[in-house]
């Protein structure tokens, strides 16, 4: 099978049985030069699915409806060409492996034959049996509908706001909005990086001043699909509270406090940035804007993300907002700005500082990201083939392709 393919491989072993929650025993890896052979122990039977991803190169292992038993199993050292083994949970219920790997290679589940059946689960990493001569257990359960090869994952750039010389907003108790949104923006990206065919590229991942050009240079360098900007909003009114999400206008602002507040960061261009040598850069970018409805795609995108946010705490603004922000005028992709919350107040504050509710921000931007990119996969990436290859077969009264792949 293509090394390349997003979905590779799914198998339930005993599918009659029940699939409550299932605790994995014991794992264990063996390889070589060629490939490797991860062994998983259950307590029962388990739903599996194995992936490939890229930049850089790895093998997921998603078993669903699982839980790791910290006390018998442990997680096996690199061995052969796995350079590392990772083990966490993933969406409350599923329980993902990561194995980092040298090089692009493919991998597929194989179901052993025997007593073990139901409570043993084998997964081949390229030919681990090649240097011994040895024919693998079991043919591999290939799932019906697999994604085709593509080229690439889709790359979201998460854009910290401030840093070093900009601490930006500061609330009462002394929280800086620097360093909050570095912890939102790293969150964020782990999460997008443990999705099946996403990639994350931060445009700083350190306390530094970055000035705005080059955040988005790097987004357009990473060929990034969607920029997202974290920030912690501030008011003189302390009292005032709520997330609000904002894209770019061509027309002015969509109300006076999304007009001051674009102001406030765009005054980060004055310190120690440098501008465009040439006006018509950032002008021809505008154009290419307009042209490429990467506008409007940042409204859907960001209405999918506000969505997400509503369910985490209070929205400021029930609508998505629109003023000219330096940092998204210059992104020609679709672009949006997240005001996670007040600094300036004191119960926001607190919050902010506070691991669990910036994993819960992180956890809602993903969920719209995720939501937007499934209904408008860019064509040529995984999320594209992944999601033609979850909709039912043709001619199913149910089938749909997603609009961007109708473009």
């Amino acid at each position: 099978m293509p090394c390349g393919t997003a979905l590779i491989a799914a198998a339930l072993v005993a599918p009659s049985a029940s699939l409550a929650s299932t605790a994995v025993e014991s794992m264990a890896l063996n390889g070589s030069a060629e490939g490797a052979r991860l062994t998983i122990g259950t307590a029962g039977p388990i739903k599996a699915t194995v992936f490939a991803l890229e930049q850089p190169d790895r093998i997921v292992v998603d078993l669903k409806s699982a839980t790791l038993d910290r006390r018998r199993a442990r997680v096996p050292a690199a061995d052969g060409l796995v350079r590392r083994v990772r083990v966490g949970p993933r969406d409350g219920t599923t329980l993902r492996i990561v194995l980092e790997v040298e090089h692009r290679v493919a991998a597929h589940i194989l179901a052993p034959a025997g007593k073990d059946n139901g409570r043993r689960l084998v997964i081949e990493i390229g030919n681990a049996d090649a240097e011994r001569g040895v024919a693998p257990p079991a043919a591999p359960l290939i799932a019906e509908r697999t994604a085709p090869r593509t080229t690439r994952d889709l790359v979201i750039a998460v854009d910290a706001g401030h840093g070093g010389d900009d601490p930006g907003a500061t609330g009462r108790d002394g929280t800086r909005e620097k360093d909050v949104t570095l912890a939102v923006a790293r969150a964020l990206a782990a999460r997008i990086n443990a999705e099946p065919a996403m990639r994350a590229v931060l445009t700083r991942d350190r306390d530094v001043f970055v000035p705005l050009p080059d955040r988005v240079q790097r987004a357009h360098e990473a060929h990034a699909d969607l920029f997202v900007s974290v920030h912690a909003d501030a008011i003189a009114d302390r009292k005032i509270s709520g997330a609000s999400v904002y894209v770019l206008s061509q027309r002015g602002a969509s109300s006076e406090t999304a007009k001051l507040l674009a102001d406030r960061e765009n005054a980060a261009v004055l310190i120690g940035a440098r501008l465009p040598d040439n006006d018509d850069v950032v002008a021809s970018v505008l154009v290419d804007l307009v042209k490429s409805q990467a506008m409007s795609d940042s409204m859907e995108a960001a209405a999918k993300v506000l969505e997400q946010l509503n369910a985490v705490g209070e929205v400021r603004k029930a609508k998505v907002q629109q003023a000219g922000f330096v940092v998204l005028k210059a992104a020609a992709m679709p672009s949006m700005l997240i005001e996670s919350a007040y600094i300036t107040n004191p119960g926001e504050e607190r919050r902010l500082r506070d691991p669990r509710h910036q994993s819960q921000l992180a956890n809602a931007i993903l969920a719209g990201l995720r939501n937007y990119f499934r209904e408008n996969p860019p064509p040529g990436t995984r999320m594209a083939a992944l999601v033609v290859a979850a909709q039912p077969a043709a001619g199913d009264a149910l089938g749909a392709t997603p609009r961007s792949l109708q473009r």
